[in-house]
C-alpha cells in the first residue's frame, strides 16, 4: 500500500484521535462549543447529502425534522419527565411517520413538487411550534434535563462532544456503507437514471421515500442532540431560513460526498462566526451582513466549484477500496440461481393488435408479430414509423390504448417497466443510460438488482457480503460474455460509445432474461465496434437468447435477424425474412419514396 492509500485509511483514526486530544488538552471552551454545534448540524446536513446530493431530491424542510426531534424530547423530558432516551425513540417514530406521509404524497410527482412541499411543511411546522401554548409558543421550552447513562452525566461540553461526534461518525460510516451496496447502487441511479433503474427492476418510488425518511431521521437525531445541548428549545433554529442554510452547507462541502457534510458545516459555521465579528468593524454598524456574503459565496461555489470543497480533497486521494474490487473474493462466490428458460422454438413474445393513441394521433396502429426462443427478430422502418413507441409499449414505459402483449403465455399488457423486468424481459436504451461515476462492474451489477434482497440495515452492518459477491460475480460473467472482461473497474463515463453499448447489453443480461430488447444498439458505433456487436448478438442467439432488435443500420439488421417487421406511419407494412424484406417493392418505396 502506498503513502496515498495510507493517508486515506488513516484519515478516520486521525480524526478520532484529534477529537480525543481536543477533549483532553486545555483547549478553550469556545472551541469545544463550536465543535459540538458543527457535529450536531453535520448530522442534519448528512441527511441532505444522501437525499439531495446522491438521490437528486431537493428538500428545504430538513430543519423542520430537526425541530420535531428537538421539540419531542423537550416536551416529553421537561414537561412529562420522560427519559430523554425514550423521547428520542418517540421523536424518531413521529419523524418517520411524517416523512412517510409527506414523501408518499409528493415523491410520486416530479420537478418542483417536493421542494414546494418541504417549504410548506417547514413553514407550517414552524408556525405550529410558535403558536402552541403547550410548546411555550415563541419562548419555547426551558430546563431540559441533561443526557446521562446511568449515573454517568454526559454533560454539555467535552464528553458531549465525544458523544455527538461518535454518533456522527457512525452515521457517516453507515451512509457510506449503504451507498456501496445493492441498495446504494439503486439510490445512486435515482438522480440521473430513474427510468433506467425502473427497467432494471428497481422500485424507484420506494427508494426515494426510503432516503427521504433516512434524511429526516438524521435530522431528528440532530434536533435531539441540539435540545439537550442547549437545555432549551424555541422555534427560531427550525425555520425555513435554517433549512436553506443546511442546503448551503451541503453544497459548500460537496453534496455528493459523505464527508462533505462535515466539511461544509465546519466551513459555514466558522466563517459565519468570523464574519459576525469582522463585518460590523468594516461597515461601521451591526446587522446580518454575513447572509449577503453567504449568498455571494454560494453563487461562486455553484459557478466554480459545483462539486463542493471536499471534491478538491477527494480527487487528491486515491479511490477508497470498494466492494467491487477483485480482492473482495467475489470471483470465488457461488453463482446466482437462474430462471427457467423457454424450450427451442417456444413462443416467447406475442404482440396482438397493439395500438397507441396520443390524443388524435395514432402512433401505433394494430401491430402484430411473434418472437420465438433463440430468434433475433427485427423491428425496422423509417424515422417516425412508430418503432420506439412499439418498443416502449412492450417494455412497460407506455400503456397501450388497446391490444395485448403476451410473454411466455402471460398477459403483460400495461405492466409497469419494473413488472416487465421481474418476468424476465430486459432492455437497452436508444440513448445510453448509465451512471458515469460508477465503475463498469457496479453499473452492470445494477442489472442484477432483482436477484438480490438485502436491505439498508444489512448493508450498513455488512451482513450482505455473500450476496454482494454473488451479484458482482454475475456482473463480471456477463461483462466477459460481451468481451469487456478487462474493463471491470474503469469508470463507466470514461468508456467509448461502443463499450457503453456493450455495457448496457451486459447489464440487461444480468437480469437473466429470456427476452432481450435492444433499442438501436449500433447507433454511433464505428465499423469495428459494429462488428464486435454483431458477434455478441450471434453468440447470444446460439445460446438460446431471444432478441427483439430496433435498428436503423440495415447492414447489421440484414446480417443478424432471422425475421423482421417493417413499419410505416405506425402500421405493419410487411413481415418476413431478410431476403424477403430486401426484395419487397413496398419496403423500397417506404425508405426511398419510390418503388424503383
Amino acid at each position: 500500500m502506498n503513502f496515498a492509500h495510507h493517508l486515506r485509511s488513516l484519515g478516520l483514526p486521525a480524526l478520532i484521535l484529534a477529537l480525543v486530544g481536543v477533549c483532553i488538552l486545555p483547549v478553550p471552551e469556545f472551541w469545544i462549543t463550536q465543535l459540538n454545534y458543527i457535529g450536531i448540524a453535520s448530522l442534519a446536513v448528512l441527511g441532505l447529502v444522501l437525499l439531495t446530493g446522491v438521490g437528486g431530491l431537493t428538500s428545504f424542510g430538513q430543519a423542520a425534522f430537526v425541530g420535531i426531534g428537538a421539540y419531542t424530547t423537550a416536551y416529553l423530558s421537561a414537561t412529562m419527565e420522560w427519559s430523554p432516551w425514550l423521547s428520542l425513540l418517540v421523536g424518531l417514530g413521529i419523524t418517520a411517520i411524517s416523512a412517510l406521509v409527506l414523501g408518499w404524497i409528493t415523491l410520486r410527482m416530479s420537478g418542483h413538487y417536493l421542494p414546494l412541499a418541504t417549504i410548506a411543511w417547514g413553514l407550517s411546522l414552524y408556525y405550529t411550534m410558535g403558536n402552541l401554548d403547550a410548546l411555550g409558543k415563541y419562548d419555547g421550552i426551558l430546563n431540559l434535563p441533561g443526557l446521562s447513562i446511568g449515573a454517568w452525566q454526559i454533560g454539555q461540553q467535552r464528553v458531549y462532544l465525544l458523544f455527538t461526534w461518535a454518533l456522527l461518525l457512525l452515521a457517516c460510516l453507515g451512509v457510506q456503507r449503504l451507498l456501496d451496496s445493492r441498495g446504494g447502487r439503486a439510490i445512486r441511479a435515482l438522480r440521473t437514471g430513474s427510468s433506467m433503474a425502473e427497467a432494471m427492476g428497481v422500485n424507484t418510488l420506494r427508494y426515494k421515500i426510503a432516503i427521504f425518511v433516512m434524511a429526516a431521521l438524521l435530522g431528528c437525531v440532530s434536533g435531539w442532540l441540539y435540545a439537550h445541548f442547549q437545555r432549551a428549545v424555541n422555534p427560531a433554529p427550525f425555520g425555513l431560513r435554517i433549512g436553506i442554510e443546511y442546503l448551503f452547507m451541503a453544497v459548500m462541502g460537496g453534496a455528493g460526498f459523505v464527508w462533505g457534510a462535515i466539511a461544509g458545516t465546519a466551513i459555514t459555521t466558522l466563517l459565519a462566526d468570523q464574519l459576525q465579528v469582522l463585518l460590523p468593524k468594516l461597515i461601521g454598524h451591526s446587522g446580518n451582513y454575513e447572509v449577503i456574503v453567504f449568498g455571494v459565496v454560494l453563487v461562486l461555489v455553484l459557478k466554480y466549484a459545483p462539486d463542493g470543497v471536499w471534491a478538491f480533497v477527494d480527487r487528491r486521494l486515491p479511490a477508497p477500496p470498494r466492494r467491487d474490487d477483485t480482492s473482495g473474493g467475489w470471483a470465488q462466490a457461488t453463482a446466482l440461481s437462474a430462471r427457467a428458460k423457454p424450450a427451442p422454438q417456444e413462443v416467447v413474445l406475442q404482440v396482438q393488435d397493439i395500438r397507441k393513441e396520443f390524443g388524435g394521433l395514432v402512433a401505433v396502429n394494430n401491430i402484430n408479430f411473434t418472437v420465438k426462443a433463440g430468434q433475433i427478430f427485427g423491428l425496422i422502418g423509417p424515422n417516425g414509423a412508430g418503432k420506439s413507441t412499439t418498443f416502449n409499449l412492450i417494455t412497460g414505459v407506455l400503456a397501450p390504448t388497446s391490444g395485448q402483449v403476451t410473454y411466455r403465455g402471460e398477459n403483460i399488457t400495461g405492466l409497469a417497466a419494473r413488472g416487465v423486468a421481474q418476468r424476465g424481459i430486459s432492455r437497452t436504451f436508444q440513448h445510453v443510460k448509465l451512471i458515469a461515476d460508477m465503475t463498469v462492474l457496479e453499473n452492470v451489477a445494477l442489472g442484477a438488482h432483482l436477484r438480490g434482497d438485502k436491505g439498508a440495515l444489512s448493508a450498513m452492518l455488512r451482513l450482505d457480503k455473500a450476496e454482494e459477491q454473488r451479484l458482482f460475480k454475475e456482473a463480471a460473467t456477463q461483462l466477459t460474455r460481451v468481451g469487456m472482461g478487462e474493463q471491470l473497474h474503469e469508470l463507466a463515463g470514461n468508456l467509448p460509445m461502443g463499450s457503453q453499448r456493450l455495457l448496457e447489453i451486459a447489464r440487461a443480461l444480468c437480469n437473466d432474461p429470456a427476452l432481450l430488447l435492444l433499442d438501436e444498439p449500433a447507433a454511433g458505433l464505428r465499423f469495428k465496434e459494429k462488428q464486435a456487436l454483431i458477434e455478441v448478438l450471434r453468440q447470444l442467439r446460439s445460446q438460446g437468447m431471444s432478441i427483439l432488435l430496433v435498428e436503423h443500420d440495415m447492414d447489421l439488421v440484414m446480417e443478424v435477424c432471422d425475421r423482421m417487421v417493417v413499419m410505416e406511419f405506425g402500421t405493419r407494412l410487411i413481415e418476413g425474412t431478410p431476403s424477403e424484406i430486401q426484395a419487397s417493392p413496398a419496403v423500397r418505396a417506404a425508405y426511398l419514396g419510390t418503388e424503383h
